[in-house]
């Protein structure tokens, strides 16, 4: 009852996805953990969390407004271009979030981006490292819409936990080498199977 409450409450302030809304007792603030396929836009001062394996977060911010989200996204299949049917889900990923920001009042000029995620946790993708395909593409997508890259902490083999925070654009990461992967692996490889079957169906709405 209380998230209902509290996204009653902020409407206007914030774009929800199906997102988990909690009080962060160590940072004492209102925060938002977010799953594969999911994104969160707000002009709060809150923490954006989400843990990431071979997927990408994207957070993205008004420099001077503090208006920023998070999202946490995959492309599902083989890609041979930004053209590609596997790409097009990353970039409606970020084309979302981005359209979002803008009409809360962001402005494009002033948009800047830090990366995460893209390590090579998923047990049979060998041949075709997923989370290197997926941080590629993340990063000639921002290039090509000249939002500035101005942080990463991407590749590697460990997932990670993400904390953002958009009101002043700091972020926390915490590499999660001792943690078991099994979750993080089955939420993951859950997430790409739906858009598989959205890619069959010919339907890219995922949020």
């Amino acid at each position: 009852m209380r998230e209902n409450n509290m996204t009653m409450m902020y409407a206007g302030y914030e774009e929800v996805a199906a997102p988990n809304l909690y009080y962060d007792n160590g940072f004492d603030i209102e925060a938002a953990k977010l799953l594969p396929g999911e994104y969160y836009v707000t002009a709060r001062d809150m923490v954006l969390v989400t843990v990431l394996g071979s997927c990408v977060a994207a957070c993205i911010r008004d420099r001077f407004s503090g208006i920023g989200g998070m999202n946490h996204f995959t492309m599902p299949g083989e890609s041979s271009g930004l053209l590609s049917s596997s790409a097009r889900y990353g970039a409606h990923a970020m084309e979302k979030m981005i359209n979002e920001l803008l009409k809360m009042g962001a402005k494009r000029s002033n948009l800047e981006a830090k990366l995460f995620g893209g390590g090579n946790v998923l047990r049979g993708f060998t041949v075709t490292n997923m989370g290197e395909r997926n941080t590629e593409f993340a990063i000639n997508y921002l290039r090509n819409e000249k939002i500035t890259i101005v942080a990463k902490d991407t590749l590697d083999v460990y997932p990670r936990k993400v904390y953002f925070f958009p009101a002043s654009g700091k972020v926390r990461v915490r590499q999660l080498r001792n943690m078991h992967n099994d979750t993080i692996i089955e939420r993951e490889h859950s997430y790409r199977s739906r858009i598989k079957v959205a890619d069959m169906q010919g339907d890219v709405e995922l949020f």
